[in-house]
């Protein structure tokens, strides 16, 4: 055993173990997170009790911690120091009743009952509560991208499986049982702007326009290229309509670039396996294939009555030799549809940038952010829950763009952990001023100083609107 002993005193508010966590609650604030949701957020039956402010602050300051249940929230509560600093924090009672405002048994029957005779799965529609979850998010995201002034907006589409063991968890495609959940995320500023909670028996490809409807809506008005980027789970006829028709209802009017996945049919598969030798071009030597692409002539459906023109390009996979496919074969073939002009292979390329970004995002708020456990059995309430984990990448997200020293600016959550949230720290009160003391050499590598007169001056910029 190593030479020291362990004693505990009593509780003390002289010192914290998370000195540099506060600085996810002047993010928020300084981007005035709580103003919106006190504006827009009403669950509370009663005016007594903490605010839905202080819960949704308290919630997002546990997930950044690492918290992956509320009963967490114990920890930081226990902190006195911490709680001197950024005030007294709900409990996990008070937090868990604010979460049941988020469901509605009457819209899951609804949704139930609308089902087709054939159909299993559904997906209930947002109360109140929750859809004002999505608009705070939203405006987070406006003010964000109103400081970088970004114009453009690439939109990542995925869904991903969240594995549970709960009771009312339903099985999904992937042989266990859980939840769902697809997200829309904008790849040029780091930002979930939208995302939808879904059961796990709930196919990948069911419904996804009117999400997909909702990012696009959720943009800022600066923003005037817009791009679109998923799996074969968009590769549906009223997704590819919409995203293509420049004059789309409910939508933005103008130009959507965008590559998605297509289904590799039998006819589709068929005209690929006749493409001429010569038609292939060269993407990549990988370690256990070749990877080739040629733009092949396809139209699916009725898709020829439409005057929106559609590129397919053909992508071919070819095992080394002495290798194979799962399904016995040395070749295999995939389709990317779009609607973009340029070289196949740069489209192509495009294309799969987006395993470095929505996947990311699924790691992340999966892994470190919260996201995989859900909190209970009710829906509504597991899908606040996940929503409030994708509003916590982004207050990090905007925390690293606008606060933080450049060498934290790709830093997942567990790196801000080690680095700058579990700095232990001492507090001072003189001259009516609290001051918190950290070590220098600590200091010199977080700069905790310089990145809380950021978001000061980010506070005087953004506060008046």
């Amino acid at each position: 055993m190593l030479p020291f002993v362990v004693e505990p005193v009593r509780r003390s508010d002289a010192i914290t173990a998370w000195a540099g966590l506060p600085t996810v609650l002047e993010t928020m604030r300084s981007l005035g997170l709580e103003k919106v949701v006190r504006e827009r957020l009403h669950v509370r039956e009663r005016e007594s009790g903490y605010s839905e402010a202080r819960k949704v602050e308290a919630l997002v300051l546990l997930m950044a911690a690492g918290g992956e249940c509320i009963d967490d929230i114990g920890v930081l509560r226990a902190d006195a120091g911490l709680c001197r600093m950024v005030g007294t924090l709900p409990g996990a009672d008070a937090l868990r009743t604010f979460l049941y405002a988020f469901h509605s048994e009457g819209l899951i029957a609804e949704a139930q009952a609308a089902r087709k005779k054939d159909q299993v799965a559904y997906i209930p529609g947002e109360n109140e509560a929750l859809r004002e979850l999505a608009a705070v998010n939203e405006t987070f995201v406006h003010r964000v991208s109103r400081l970088s002034l970004c114009t453009t907006a690439t939109l990542d589409h995925d869904a991903t499986v969240l594995e549970s063991h709960k009771r009312e968890a339903l099985a999904h495609y992937k042989g266990g049982r859980g939840y769902q959940p697809a997200v829309v995320y904008w790849a040029e500023q780091d930002l979930v702007v939208a995302d939808e909670f879904r059961d796990g028996n709930v196919p990948a490809a069911m419904e996804n326009l009117r999400l997909i409807r909702r990012a696009f809506a959720g943009l800022p008005s600066t923003v005037t290229e817009r791009y679109f980027r998923a799996d074969s789970a968009c590769y549906e006829e009223s997704v590819l309509k919409w995203l293509a028709d420049p004059g789309r209802k409910d939508g933005p009017k103008g130009e959507i670039g965008f590559t998605i996945s297509a289904d590799m049919t039998v006819d589709l598969r068929n005209l690929c396996e006749r493409v001429a030798k010569k038609s292939w071009q060269l993407v990549e030597e990988r370690v256990c294939e070749s990877v080739h692409c040629a733009e092949v002539e396809f139209t699916p459906g009725d898709w020829s009555k439409h005057a929106w023109p559609l590129r397919y390009l053909a992508v071919r996979f070819t095992a080394r030799q002495g290798e194979l496919y799962g399904d016995g074969r040395r070749v295999k073939y995939l389709a990317v549809v779009t609607n973009r002009a340029g070289e196949a292979i740069d489209l192509l390329r495009w294309h799969w940038q987006k395993a470095g970004t929505i996947e990311h995002v699924h790691d992340v708020t999966k892994n470190e952010l919260g996201a995989r456990v859900p909190p209970c059995g009710r829906f509504g309430a597991n899908a606040a829950w996940y929503r409030l984990s994708m509003l916590t990448y982004n207050v990090l997200s905007a925390m690293k763009s606008l606060a933080l020293p450049g060498i934290l600016g790709s830093a997942r959550p567990k790196r801000l952990r080690f680095l700058l949230f579990n700095i232990a720290g001492r507090i001072i009160s003189t001259g009516g001023r609290l001051i918190l003391r950290i070590a220098q050499e600590l200091e010199e590598r977080v700069q905790l100083i310089a990145a809380r007169q950021r978001l000061r001056a980010v506070l005087l910029g953004v506060a008046p609107g």
